[in-house]
């Protein structure tokens, strides 16, 4: 291999090919394979391998990779699954860089992977339909595509043979500077895919279809990798993570669920998650060939503005956007004083707005609307919320004022249509042409727009943090020997985070001199180690105010529980509020805020984020969950909350996960009490990591 050639470009960027499993008769998957591969408009050197022939057409036919002159790049495999793997060695020992695997290599994908590794070779696939570079003019396929693909700035990479197809043959104004077909990954990973095609000056943003993740270290470097080039990725997951499914015990594993893994990584990255085909796409041509919203522009001017010709489609966007969190920008007093002049009688100058009356002169209509929402410095982006119907009239008039709003402006000018079935392909095509984006549904074209707002807010990836060795040391080696229930409070406390003052006691005098010594009222705790949630099983009393009270509540817990519990200072009432840790086994530690107390589950909305946790970062979360930022403010005459408190707390939290999350499974504290003067920690439960599990 040339020392300038890395692995990946031998695969993906190949200078000859041998297509093994090459076949003369038409329509057969060795044809069209052989087809493929020789209308690449780079030209490699294509060289064909079935023993069956001397020649096809008038290219010679070889019968093994031995009998070829020169050691090939890529192996395109044709062939069934069973002799995959000896085809794959021939190709290993032939020296070949990689290999496309098209067969689901069923019940071989450990021997094929040995064969690769070993040999220092990338596989595309197993089940895999292959690749297309067209910024490189490759083309290893094993189906029929397009003739030809424009060189452009769409990178797609899916593990969907389906999806693969259709991004490829889609109406929409889409050019591509590659798209993978990954399969099973039985090699080369998604990541190292996203990689390569970040090293592509044609590259504008990553569309991604991931229906599970094998390497989360690469994944994360990739990702990272776009933030620094300031690519937009796109993301559409299924499935999920393994994070809820074996952590019953915690709270944190239980709430987090098997979405979580996802919804942490592509926060801490700045990754745009799409819900559907339909928002995939619709995203990704808002990137490709739109523009982005100005640099600089200040997070209060982040917000849409379009403009309709019905009242009723005019709501249904304003309904719609409402419930996705889609901003309108407020419109300016100079502006509704223009628009005024424009509108008819009875129609009111809006965000957003509905111009249609007699519908007379729509073009010049349609443009001057269009224009003086372009002119309101408030708004970010401007969308012409049309259906963009066919017209058999012939009347041209909403692209034209469309094409000429672009024209006199560098803000992004989209059109958002609510009928995809409706939409006019050809109308559609002349305004993609000259780089304005025809979103094509009213739910994903209100995504997109957010989309295109959230990426002019700069992902800011964290430093990455200073451990302290000296604590991390002492409090791994606690970890491991087990801690009691009043140590897990002192472990939080060494990572910053605020804990109510607790005494154990093992009998009833130890426990009154507990309370006298915290200081009444206090609560008691039994302190079993197999009793997990106490509150759940009956072994928490509250608002002991008096040291008969607590020697009534010891007698009460020893008798049912055992004779050891905690005694606490009762902490004054706030907002209840969770934090968690869980490992999960692709990424590691994630951070998960919830309500707390126990509510925990059965008002289980959460969000989550990557360790560490900046103090921003921690504000964020904060304000992502819903409805907590309501609570924290104060509810009911209730004083707000310390919420830096909080956030402080968030960011211990994090560092805690950094130094010590790969001794746990999981970390709860629940509940952290914010009050107006702090955020207290009341309880934890900490789930070790065991020899066996890693």
């Amino acid at each position: 291999m040339p020392p300038d050639v890395s692995p990946i470009s031998r695969l993906l960027e190949p200078r000859s090919i041998a297509v093994v499993g090459a076949s003369a008769r038409p329509g057969s998957f060795g044809d069209r394979m052989t087809r493929q591969a020789m209308s690449s408009p780079a030209a490699p050197r294509v060289h064909l391998v079935n023993p069956r022939y001397s020649q096809i057409g008038e290219v010679s036919c070889v019968p093994t990779l031995d009998d070829l002159d020169e050691t090939v790049d890529l192996v395109m495999l044709g062939v069934p699954d069973p002799t995959l793997p000896e085809h794959l060695q021939r190709a290993a020992d032939h020296g070949a860089g990689g290999a496309v695997i098209f067969g689901t290599a069923h019940g071989l994908g450990e021997q094929i992977s040995s064969i690769a590794n070993t040999a220092g070779m990338r596989l595309c696939g197993g089940g895999s339909m292959g690749f297309v570079n067209p910024a490189r003019g490759i083309r290893a396929l094993g189906y029929v595509e397009r003739e030809r693909l424009t060189p452009g700035g769409v990178a797609i990479v899916t593990h969907s043979g389906s999806t693969f197809s259709s991004m490829l043959r889609t109406h929409r104004a889409l050019d591509f500077s590659i798209v993978v077909s990954a399969g099973q990954e039985l090699v080369t990973s998604m990541p190292e895919y996203l990689d390569y095609a970040l090293s592509l000056d044609e590259t504008r943003v990553v569309g991604l279809f991931i229906e599970t993740m094998r390497d989360a270290d690469a994944m994360r470097r990739a990702l990272a990798k776009a933030v620094e080039r300031d690519v937009p990725v796109v993301a559409l997951t299924v499935g999920g993570s393994p994070t809820g499914r074996a952590l019953v015990q915690a709270h944190s594993g239980a709430i987090a669920g098997d979405d979580a893994v996802w919804e942490a990584l592509f926060t801490a990255y700045g990754v745009h998650r799409a819900s559907s085909l339909d928002e995939l796409l619709d995203a990704v041509e808002m990137f490709a060939i739109g523009r982005r919203v100005r640099s600089g522009t200040p997070p209060d001017q982040l917000g849409i503005a379009t403009v309709h010709d019905s009242g009723g489609e005019r709501a249904l966007v304003a309904d719609r956007a409402d419930a996705l969190g889609v901003p309108f920008s407020p419109l300016a007093d100079k502006t509704c004083e223009v628009l005024v002049e424009l509108l008819d009688p009875g129609l009111v100058p809006s965000n957003p707005l509905d111009v249609w009356g007699r519908g007379s002169d729509t073009e010049t209509l349609f443009t001057a609307a269009m224009s003086a929402l372009d002119d309101d410095p408030g708004v970010a982006v401007v969308a012409a919320g049309l259906d963009l119907v066919e017209e058999y009239d012939g009347d041209k008039s909403y692209p034209r004022a469309i094409t000429t709003v672009a024209a006199r402006t560098d803000k992004p000018v989209v059109v958002l249509s609510n009928l995809a079935s409706a939409l006019d392909q050809r109308q559609a095509a002349l305004l993609r042409s000259g780089g304005i984006p025809v979103l094509e549904g009213t739910d994903s074209g209100l995504k997109a727009l957010r989309h295109l707002l959230d990426q002019a807010v700069p992902t800011v990836l964290p430093e990455p943090p200073q451990p302290d060795v000296e604590r991390a040391a002492r409090w791994r080696e606690g970890i491991r020997r087990g801690l009691s229930g009043t140590e897990q409070l002192d472990l939080l406390a060494a990572y910053g985070i605020s804990t109510a003052p607790t005494r154990c006691a093992e009998n009833r005098d130890d426990a009154v001199a507990a309370a006298e010594t915290l200081g009444l009222p206090v609560v008691l705790k039994t302190a079993a180690p197999e009793i997990s949630h106490k509150t759940d099983a009956g072994g928490v009393h509250r608002g002991l105010a008096d040291l008969d009270a607590v020697r009534a509540a010891y007698d009460d817990m020893a008798a049912r529980l055992g004779p050891v519990v905690q005694v606490q200072h009762e902490v004054p009432p706030g907002v209840e509020v969770a934090l968690g840790l869980v490992n999960d086994p692709m990424v590691g530690p994630i951070v998960v805020l919830a309500l707390g107390g126990t509510l925990v589950e059965v008002m289980a909305q959460r969000v989550v984020t990557l360790p560490p946790v900046t103090a921003s970062g921690a504000g964020e979360l904060v304000a992502r969950h819903p409805g907590l930022s309501t609570l924290l403010s104060g509810v009911r005459g209730a004083a707000a909350a310390d919420v830096k408190a909080l956030t402080a707390a968030l960011v211990g939290l994090g560092q805690l996960a950094v130094e010590l999350g790969d001794d746990l499974v999981a970390l709860d504290v629940n509940p952290l009490i914010c009050g107006p003067d702090g955020a207290v920690a009341v309880d934890a439960l900490l789930l070790p990591r065991t020899a066996s599990e890693g």
